[in-house]
């Protein structure tokens, strides 16, 4: 009867269908010595499993860690030095141009409405000529 209960157990673990008690029952099987003739290929397999539960590393790994050279740590604050002086370069003469269109904005605003104070007093002398023509014709 054991052996038909393992043979049920081996094809259900090698479908991975078994509980840990299961495949603790399988173990014991394969580890005690009498194993039936047709299921001596999975003998190694579980002895392996056991020894290899049984091994642990005993060395101590050093772990190399790269700390950035002098040379590497100088060309990097060169080269952001670099980039620093070339965005304010280009940041000052955005600004510049930005405040002379500003600029021109402005006096454009104020020339126009300039002009267009100087055209209502144009059209107010218009109207007084006018009226001096008239009085002159009439006194003439």
């Amino acid at each position: 009867m054991e052996l038909a209960n393992i043979e049920k157990l081996v094809e259900k673990y090698l479908n991975a269908e078994t509980s840990l008690q299961e495949e603790a029952t399988l173990k014991n099987y394969f580890t005690e010595g009498t194993i039936a003739p047709h299921l001596q290929e999975y003998e190694s397999m579980f002895c392996y499993f056991t020894i290899s539960k049984q091994e642990t590393f005993t060395k101590t790994i050093q772990l190399e860690t790269k700390k950035p050279s002098g040379k590497n740590l100088k060309w990097l604050s060169v080269a952001a030095s670099f980039a620093l002086l070339v965005s304010v370069f280009i940041g000052s003469q955005e600004y510049e141009k930005y405040q002379q269109e500003k600029t021109f904005t402005q006096v454009s605003y104020a020339l126009n409405m300039l002009s267009l104070n100087l055209k209502k007093g144009e059209r107010a002398i218009q109207k007084v000529q006018t009226y001096e023509n008239t009085i002159n014709t009439i006194l003439k």
